[in-house]
């Protein structure tokens, strides 16, 4: 079972009750950059040929870029994700989109409806809901003064559990935005499915929140098939491990408070 970039010491993780090492931080503690990178690529999950054909279809389409990116936050980073770009890709959007359905069905988690996070997961989760004859719902991003004025669209009963669908996952927030109004209608929401997860402790954030999410790609793997792949060189899998270790989120209750 691969690991989420980390130092050896992270192994001590295990004797630590209910802490997933695939969810365990970025960290550079007592290692130098160069010597984190290779852990990480060492410990990185192999990806299946079907997962690996997505990644690399995501990099030659510009979905996954390499560089020096200004995100929101005003932050510089080296890599950029920009996964709206797959709603011009009707066949990487169905492989995406099935590839998530198969990871959820193979952890059995149990649901009877399916929401994306608005905006960029619904076109994943419409996919999933036609061909698999899913009972979708809705979010609505701003809540209508008329009408039904309701934030959640759709029919469910309550009680239903549903299963929420992100693109990517850092703090974990956005899931959360979902989840909150889910809940309120009497909706069970205990699993997210995830394209990337980011590794910045957002499935951590998650897991305390008692929402376990199931991601196809991790960063970690991600830096390990572009490298064998020679998409990328070592150089640039150096940074941004170490952009990630630097740029670890919060707790999801510290955000909240």
């Amino acid at each position: 079972r691969g690991m989420s970039c980390g130092p050896p010491s992270s192994r001590l993780l295990a004797t630590v009750p209910q802490e997933d090492p695939r969810h365990t931080p970025i960290k550079t503690a007592g290692m130098d950059s160069k010597a984190q990178a290779e852990e990480c690529i060492r410990n990185a999950e192999e990806l299946d040929s079907d997962t690996e054909s997505i990644l690399l279809q995501l990099f030659d389409i510009g979905a996954v870029k390499f560089g020096n990116f200004t995100l929101k936050s005003g932050v510089q980073s080296p890599i950029y994700i920009d996964l709206r770009l797959i709603v011009s890709f009707p066949d990487l959007l169905k492989a995406i989109a099935q590839k998530m359905f198969e990871l959820v069905k193979k952890k059995n988690v149990e649901f009877a409806t399916i929401c994306g996070v608005p905006y960029t997961a619904l076109p994943v989760a419409t996919v999933i809901s036609m061909i698999h004859k899913i009972p979708m719902l809705m979010r609505r991003k701003e809540v209508k003064k008329y009408g039904t004025k309701r934030i959640i669209e759709g029919v469910f009963r309550p009680g239903q559990k549903c299963l929420v669908v992100e693109d990517l996952i850092t703090s974990g927030m956005s899931v959360m935005e979902t989840t909150g109004p889910l809940n309120d209608v009497g909706l069970k929401t205990t699993d997210v499915v995830v394209l990337v997860d980011r590794e910045q402790g957002g499935a951590a954030n998650l897991k305390s929140r008692n929402i376990n999410a199931h991601a196809v790609l991790k960063i970690s793997s991600m830096l390990k098939c572009l490298l064998k792949s020679g998409k990328i060189e070592f150089s640039t899998v150096n940074k941004v491990v170490r952009f990630l270790s630097e740029n670890q989120v919060s707790s999801l209750v510290a955000l909240l408070s």
